[in-house]
């Protein structure tokens, strides 16, 4: 009965390919003045972000923060590239809705239903394992790699760190895009165990090769210090746990939809 309405509902948003490609064109040209509306305002503040990102060095450092260019151009294309990454984290609520709305009209209502929950834990996560990134591990390894500093010591050598605007932007955007999509393992395992690829007895017998990928993909994305590699690998194993909890809620649920549905149909004929 269920699967009956869902095919009526998919029907009556059928449209000829053409109508289709109009509407993919409409909304994309959309994405695209979001994402320059983004980025314009972006531009106007890209001092202050970028002051806002120079924070954990500051923090770090006790002493202020001392950035150069070597590049006569460096400091502007810099500004550009905060305001690119400041305007795409600003207009992808808008983008997601106009990709959920166009993809939405394919899907069954109970498969629109089911993704809901995942659209709206994607933001929350990613910020989520940003602001880890930001608050909790950039300063820890700022302050280790400051350490190997030596100002006018007695073999009268001096070692200054004197990083560039460009490369502490990308060290700090690698950073928080790692966290960030790392917090998502949650949101693509469920999906993975929605389209029937895993299931939760798969994850449960996979657990400790997951526990050593953790580490393995946590020492690739972090810096070189302990302290980065141990805050991103535990909340990732973490995540793979609360992975496991939810989808034996979710399969719980469907179990109770089948056995409501059966009752609903009644004994088959014969039985």
């Amino acid at each position: 009965m269920n699967i009956e309405a869902d095919r009526a509902d998919i029907d009556a948003s059928k449209a000829p390919l053409l109508d289709h490609l109009i509407e993919l064109r409409g909304r994309l040209i959309r994405s695209v003045v979001y994402f320059a509306v983004a980025f314009g305002i972006a531009f106007s503040q890209a001092g202050p972000i970028f002051d806002f990102l120079v924070q954990p060095l500051v923090d770090a450092s006790g002493t202020g923060a001392r950035l150069i260019y070597t590049k006569l151009y460096e400091a502007f294309f810099t500004e550009i590239r905060v305001a690119a990454f400041a305007g795409f984290c600003m207009a992808f609520p808008f983008i997601a809705n106009e990709l959920w709305r166009f993809v939405a009209p394919g899907l069954y209502k109970r498969e629109q239903k089911a993704l809901l929950p995942f659209l709206l834990a994607t933001p929350i996560l990613f910020t989520a394992g940003a602001a880890l990134a930001y608050y909790g591990v950039m300063p820890a390894a700022f302050r280790f790699f400051l350490a190997f500093q030596s100002l006018g010591g007695s073999d009268g050598v001096t070692r200054e760190a004197l990083p560039s605007m460009g490369e502490y932007l990308d060290l700090v955007t690698s950073l928080i895009l790692a966290f960030g999509v790392a917090f998502l393992l949650p949101v693509l395992l469920m999906l993975l165990e929605r389209a029937g690829i895993i299931t939760r007895a798969n994850l449960i017998a996979g657990r400790r090769y997951a526990i050593v990928a953790a580490f393995v993909v946590a020492a690739v994305l972090t810096p070189p210090d302990l302290w980065s590699q141990v805050a991103l690998a535990v909340p990732l194993v973490l995540l793979y746990e609360i992975s496991i909890i939810g989808i034996w809620f979710t399969e719980r649920r469907r179990a109770r939809a089948a056995a409501d549905e059966a009752e609903a149909l009644g004994p088959t004929p014969g039985a």
